[in-house]
């Protein structure tokens, strides 16, 4: 504070009155916290995405909201739904492990859904169902601010890029995120489709590393 005070006064004597922060600056130092708990308020209230009709509420995303990296799934499952809690079923404690494992806790990263409700029988999300959910998620990575969005699976990153790619072709691969190119997409598998086809589990560790790496480098 004591630095700050002795700065305005420098700029003061030198003649400048008036001292502008850019509106970047500002969002900076906003809690995000809040930020995210007021987008929350707003699909509660809202009911804009589809899939709310006939659900049991909304699952949020939740971690860290100051993390370099966002973790984003499918949709909620029934555990989760039960929960309200994002990747908390048999999937969510494989992926905590694999975490551990490449030396990422679940408390560091930031994790979240495409659409917040469960779709009936745990189906894929429709195009329309996504759509309607997409600018809730839009708001949460722009309040984030990661350096690095992690798509578990296709269906995550259809939503994060508006297209859909085979993730045995483009896993591991880093893409720029369309609404901020300094923002970067890595695509991985989910740890749903592990736990059915173990084989495919050292390359998503090797993703998971990747992960862990890029971070460590920025």
């Amino acid at each position: 504070m004591h630095k700050i005070k002795a700065t305005l006064l420098a700029l003061s004597e030198i003649g400048f009155d008036v001292l502008y922060v850019e509106r970047e600056s500002v969002k900076k130092s906003e809690d995000r916290r809040k930020l995210l708990e007021e987008i929350f308020k707003n699909m509660e209230r809202e009911k804009k995405c589809v899939l709310y009709e006939g659900a049991s509420g909304y699952v949020f995303g939740e971690g860290n909201p100051y993390s370099p990296v966002v973790f984003v799934g499918e949709a909620p499952g029934e555990e989760e739904n039960q929960l309200k809690r994002p990747f908390v079923g048999k999937a969510g404690r494989y992926l905590n492990q694999k975490l551990k494992e490449v030396g990422l806790e679940r408390e560091e990263v930031y994790i979240t859904n495409v659409v917040k409700s469960r779709p009936p029988g745990n189906r894929k999300p429709t195009p329309k169902e996504m759509q309607s959910c997409l600018p809730y998620l839009r708001k949460e990575i722009e309040i984030i601010n990661p350096k690095l969005i992690v798509c578990l699976g296709s269906t995550a990153l259809e939503g994060i890029l508006g297209k859909s790619l085979p993730v045995s072709k483009h896993r591991g691969e880093i893409i720029d995120y369309p609404f901020k190119r300094e923002i970067k997409v890595l695509l991985t598998y989910h740890p749903a489709y592990i736990l059915r086809n173990p084989y495919a589990e050292k390359e998503f560790v090797e993703d998971l590393r990747k992960v862990k790496a890029y971070i460590e480098r920025i």
